[in-house]
C-alpha cells in the first residue's frame, strides 16, 4: 500500500494540532510573564471571543481554551492512529510545514508590502506584548476565521444553497475574509473603518483562507504569525 504523501499527511487535524502547541505554549507563557494589568489589553481579541465562548459551557479561566485545544489533540490523534501508520509522526515533515509556512508568509509580505502593518495593530511599543499579540493572532484569529466559519460557511452554503465544494470552499473563504476584516474595527480598541483597510485585510484573508483550505489550520497559523512577527521586527528596526 502506498504511504500518503506529504501534502495528504501533513493536511490532517493532527498533524495540525502537533505543529501548533509550541505557539500555543509560547502564547499563553507569554501571558503568564506578562504584568495581569496588562492582560485585558493584550489578549487577542479572537482569543477573547473563544474563552468567552467556552464559558458559555462552565469552560473558564486562562488555561480553559489550551485545555480544549489539548482534548482536540487527543481526539485528533486517537481517530487517526491508523491511518498515520500507527500515529507514526514524521519530525522531517514538522520541519517542513515550517519552512513552508515561511515561504506562504513571504508571499503574503510580497502582497501587503505597500502596508505591512495592517495584519498587526498595536499601539503597544513592549517588545514582549508585541511578541505575545503576534503569535495570539495566528493561533485565535486562524482558528475563529477560518477552522469555524470556513467549515461553518461551507456547510451552510452547501445545505440552503445546495452549491458543490468549489463553490462552497469560494464562498466560505470570501465571507470569513470579510467578517476578519471587520473584526478589526470593532470594539474599544478597534481602528478606525476605512474602505481602504477593510479591503486589504480582505485580500489577506482571502490569502490565509485558501492556505487553510489546501495546507490546514497549522501552516495558516504559522503564516499569520510569522508575517506579524516580520512587521514586528520591520518596525521595531526602523523606528
Amino acid at each position: 500500500m502506498k504511504s500518503p504523501s506529504y501534502w495528504t499527511i501533513t493536511n490532517t487535524p493532527l498533524y495540525s494540532f502537533i505543529f501548533t502547541l509550541p505557539l500555543l505554549l509560547i502564547y499563553e507563557v507569554g501571558l503568564f510573564a506578562i504584568s495581569a494589568n496588562d492582560l485585558p489589553l493584550l489578549r487577542n481579541g479572537a482569543d477573547v471571543l473563544m474563552r468567552q465562548f467556552l464559558e458559555m459551557f462552565g469552560i473558564a479561566g486562562t488555561y480553559g481554551f489550551g485545555g480544549t485545544f489539548l482534548i482536540g489533540f487527543i481526539i485528533a490523534f486517537l481517530r487517526q492512529k491508523k491511518a498515520l501508520e500507527a500515529s507514526q509522526i514524521k519530525g522531517e515533515y514538522l520541519l517542513t510545514m515550517l519552512f513552508e509556512s515561511i515561504g506562504w508568509a513571504f508571499l503574503l509580505i510580497i502582497l501587503m508590502i505597500r502596508a505591512p502593518e495592517f495584519l498587526m495593530s498595536t499601539k503597544d511599543e513592549r517588545l514582549l506584548q508585541q511578541v505575545v499579540l503576534a503569535v495570539g493572532a495566528g493561533i485565535y484569529e486562524e482558528f475563529v476565521f477560518r477552522v469555524i466559519l470556513i467549515t461553518g460557511f461551507a456547510y451552510v452554503l452547501g445545505l440552503i444553497l445546495k452549491w458543490g465544494n468549489i463553490g462552497k470552499n469560494i464562498g466560505s473563504v470570501f465571507l470569513a475574509a470579510a467578517l476578519f476584516s471587520v473584526f478589526h474595527f470593532a470594539g474599544p480598541y478597534g481602528e478606525d473603518p476605512t474602505w481602504y483597510l477593510f479591503f486589504i485585510r480582505i485580500i489577506a484573508g482571502i490569502f490565509l483562507g485558501m492556505i487553510y483550505i489546501f495546507r490546514g489550520f497549522g501552516i495558516a497559523a504559522y503564516t499569520h504569525t510569522i508575517y506579524d512577527l516580520f512587521v514586528l521586527v520591520k518596525f521595531t528596526t526602523s523606528s
